[in-house]
């Protein structure tokens, strides 16, 4: 055996457990014909047909000085029985009681790398891809909004996991682990371990989200939580689609031999570049449904000014972009000010102060944006300079 693939079980043997090894051997027609408690395991693969069975000997006690070494043998066997290398048997074991969720970037490279600031930013977006489906999971009729829940928030403490990367272009796994078996006696057995409804939610979502993109549906609308949608999985896809360089997002899904196969994510669901523009008007519709136009107060500040040319008042007129909270994150919101109104906006800019201003919040064209009947309450600002920014004689004496 070549160095290369004495290491790959090296690795392998390091990222298992005997308990996940005998979990596979139990759902792979292996039987138990032995057991030393905490000690060793005797397992039997029946083969017939005039083919003696296959026996291999699992090392529990990982407190033994030879551990390691007995317990790498054990994966080697398995991988020749089984006529696997190291990746795919790994890959096997970890899959009888987890579900995994590869992520393929298809784009040119060298040498197999992807820059790492792409690498850093997907990571992000997988992780709100995650945590969007989980809250979906939780509650299909809510906004994915407010508090994390204690079982979102285990989900992602400990449930799921970042696995391997695989060869062919740039391959994330995201690995979600379904934890120890439940009996059958137990009356939660036929309830769906959460980390699994998890996945089946970003499954059904990722499905939902590519029709659209083809043809829209205005029945989803009515409850897009069931078919597992949410703004945050969609804006995900947005930022993972980003670079330029990316040909094809590559989606699929390898579930756990340990539960029931579940009817979605069956198929490979494929994202090229003829897609990536249409994720956009998919999030403003979510967006519209769950956040009508509504008048608001945003508290932020100014962060660009531009002309508007376009504007026939005689007095200045620009748009201005303002950062503020908008449902507890950060947004760009964008606002056509004139007058007065400018004035102030250009003063907040220059002295990087608070800027307060009103008007009717909407997601259009991409992008958050003040409308309607705006107005600017300058008292904060006006206190601050110790004037009135059009009439510098009218301060404090």
């Amino acid at each position: 055996m070549s160095r290369s693939a004495l290491e790959s079980y090296r690795e392998a043997a390091s990222a298992l457990a005997p308990t996940a090894v005998s979990q596979f051997l139990a759902a792979h027609h292996w039987e138990l014909e032995a057991t030393q408690s905490d000690i060793k395991q005797i397992w039997r693969l029946p083969r017939g047909g005039g083919v003696a069975d296959a026996r291999i000997m699992l090392p529990l006690a990982t407190d033994y000085v030879d551990f390691k070494q007995r317990f790498n043998d054990t994966l080697f066997a398995l991988g020749s029985i089984h006529d696997w290398d190291a990746v795919e048997l790994y890959e096997q074991i970890v899959a009888t009681r987890a579900d995994l969720f590869f992520v393929r970037l298809d784009q040119a490279m060298l040498d197999g790398t992807i820059p790492f600031r792409q690498a850093e930013l997907a990571l992000e977006s997988l992780y709100k891809m995650m945590r969007s489906a989980a809250k979906t999971a939780e509650n299909p009729e809510g906004s994915g909004r407010g508090r994390t829940s204690a079982s979102v928030t285990d989900f992602l403490e400990d449930d799921v996991r970042l696995g391997h990367t695989k060869r062919g272009s740039f391959i994330f796994t995201i690995v979600s682990r379904l934890g120890d078996q439940v009996p059958e006696t137990d009356v939660t057995a036929e309830i769906s371990p959460f980390p699994r409804r998890v996945m089946e939610t970003l499954a059904r979502g990722l499905e939902t989200t590519r029709q659209l993109t083809q043809q829209w549906d205005d029945s989803v609308l009515e409850s897009p939580g069931s078919r597992g949608l949410s703004t945050g999985l969609v804006e995900s896809l947005e930022e993972l689609t980003k670079p330029a360089h990316l040909r094809q997002l590559d989606l699929s899904f390898e579930w756990a031999a340990a539960e029931p196969r579940p009817d979605v994510g069956l198929a490979t669901i494929v994202m090229d570049r003829d897609i990536f523009p249409e994720l956009l008007a998919v999030r403003e519709r979510l967006v519209r449904q769950e956040e009508p136009s509504r008048h608001v107060t945003l508290l932020g500040t100014v962060k660009k000014l531009s002309r508007d040319d376009s504007a026939n008042d005689d007095d200045d007129t620009a748009l201005v972009t303002v950062a503020a909270d908008v449902n507890r994150k950060q947004r760009l919101v964008h606002m056509t000010l004139s007058g007065v109104d400018h004035d102030w906006a250009i003063l907040a800019y220059q002295q990087r102060l608070p800027f307060t201003v009103s008007g009717d919040l909407a997601f259009e064209r991409g992008a958050w944006r003040l409308t309607g009947d705006i107005s600017v309450d300058a008292s904060f600002l006006q206190h601050h300079v110790g004037r009135d920014v059009r009439n510098p004689d009218n301060g404090d004496q």
